[in-house]
């Protein structure tokens, strides 16, 4: 099999539909006609037109949407596509969490659920988290939160249902279509419901997460996002679990994104007994990768985005994530309190990668799931969807100033200098 090299220049190619709905949009500006900038009185009547529900619980959600809003009208210079996709997407968050809100209302006993010492996935993007994640899941005792259980969590699935939830083939319908609008995405970061999938998706829905940073260029958001309190977005992820596992126990979840390293006072506030993996790799592939993906979004939803300006605010932003852990980590008690492991390591042998992070937690991984570890990788191949390339210089960025940027990461963690391909 022949595997194709994609950057986030691919994201460009956009279909004849895409350019038609922009091309119509232009020509509406041109004219004074565009319709009015997206309000939140509109993304929420639309949410409670699409569920029918009206209460959204405490109202933690309406400033981060209200910064969201402010940030996509001045910065992130939408196109018309754009402009109905984020609209959309915003509602939808709004109407999972009325639906969860609702759901909690009439079974009140779910609150009293405990979700008992959760494997966490840390890490900055592109370190490997997402693999871990799929290794992890495929321990029977194990129970992860899946792509299309993300985006429509109510009704919890039943036991039996699980696997052939209508709701699957949905997820998967719109999965096949963004992959369809963005050419290299499968293999810059593939999005299969069927597999774990990111905890940002559950914060979005009170709108503290970085999923919104990575769609479109919204710098003051990013800021505001640095600075919030992200409790009420962790107790909201709580309550979904405590939902999800009501009828359909969980010996352990299996938890994955990168925005746990910026918050992980607030994770073990809301967890405290979590086994937090933190992954890590070189910055000098980590930083353009961030970029390159996420430039790929926006290119997909925003006019003209500028890749030099996007590499400098993840150079910046990825440099928050690993100081805001590694003051955590200088102050915790225990130095055991997380399993550190490095991407090299995870991909020269994930077999004994995984059997450290178990080995750490005082568990033993058995020969049935070593063995279920070589037939998933063995049938999924990194470049089973192509390869991902990327420059740094495409970015504005110097691999010099990457590494004073990280220097003292690199240096506390002993993360290896990468020079494979």
């Amino acid at each position: 099999m022949t595997t194709k090299d994609v950057t986030f220049r691919d994201a460009g190619l956009r279909s004849p539909l895409l350019r038609s709905v922009n091309a119509g949009g232009a020509l509406l500006r041109r004219l004074g006609l565009e319709r009015r900038p997206m309000r939140a009185e509109g993304v929420l009547a639309r949410a409670r037109k699409s569920t029918g529900l009206e209460d959204f619980g405490d109202d933690s959600w309406r400033e981060g949407l209200d910064v969201l809003l402010e940030s996509m009208e001045r910065e992130a210079d939408l196109t018309s596509f754009g402009r109905f996709v984020r609209g959309a997407m915003l509602s939808q968050f709004l109407g999972i969490r009325l639906q969860v809100v609702d759901w909690a209302k009439r079974h009140p006993a779910i609150r009293e659920e405990k979700i008992r010492a959760p494997w966490v996935i840390a890490g900055l993007p592109r370190t490997g988290t997402t693999l871990l994640s799929h290794l992890l899941d495929l321990d029977p005792k194990v129970r992860s939160l899946l792509g299309w259980e993300a985006t429509s969590p109510m009704p919890p699935a039943t036991p039996a249902g699980r696997e052939h939830d209508p709701r699957i083939a949905a997820a998967e319908k719109i999965g096949a279509r963004l992959d369809r609008l963005i050419p290299p995405l499968k293999a810059m970061h593939p999005l299969e419901p069927r597999l774990p999938t990111e905890c940002v998706t559950l914060f979005a829905c009170d709108f503290r997460s970085l999923l919104f940073t990575t769609q479109a260029p919204v710098p003051a958001y990013a800021a505001w996002l640095d600075a919030a309190d992200t409790r009420p977005a962790y107790a909201f992820h709580r309550l979904v679990l405590q939902a999800l596992q009501a009828d359909f126990p969980a010996s352990r979840w299996n938890l994955k994104t990168p925005q746990h390293l910026w918050s992980f006072d607030a994770l073990f506030a809301t967890y405290p007994d979590a086994r937090v993996i933190w992954t890590h790799r070189d910055p000098r592939k980590v930083v353009p990768s961030v970029a390159s993906l996420n430039m790929a979004f926006y290119r997909t939803f925003s006019r003209d985005p500028d890749p030099i300006a996007a590499g400098r605010e993840w150079n910046r932003e990825l440099a928050v994530g690993v100081e805001r852990g590694m003051a955590f980590d200088a102050a915790a008690e225990d130095p055991k309190w997380c399993c550190h492991l490095q991407y090299e390591d995870l991909m020269r042998d994930p077999v004994a990668a995984v059997r450290r992070v178990y080995a750490h937690f005082g568990d033993e991984l058995d020969p049935a799931q070593e063995e279920r570890i070589r037939t998933f990788l063995a049938q999924r191949p990194q470049s089973a969807f192509g390869r991902h390339r990327y420059d740094a210089t495409d970015f504005g960025l110097r691999p010099e100033a990457i590494d004073e940027t990280f220097a003292a990461y690199r240096q506390r963690y002993n993360v290896p200098r990468e020079v494979r391909d």
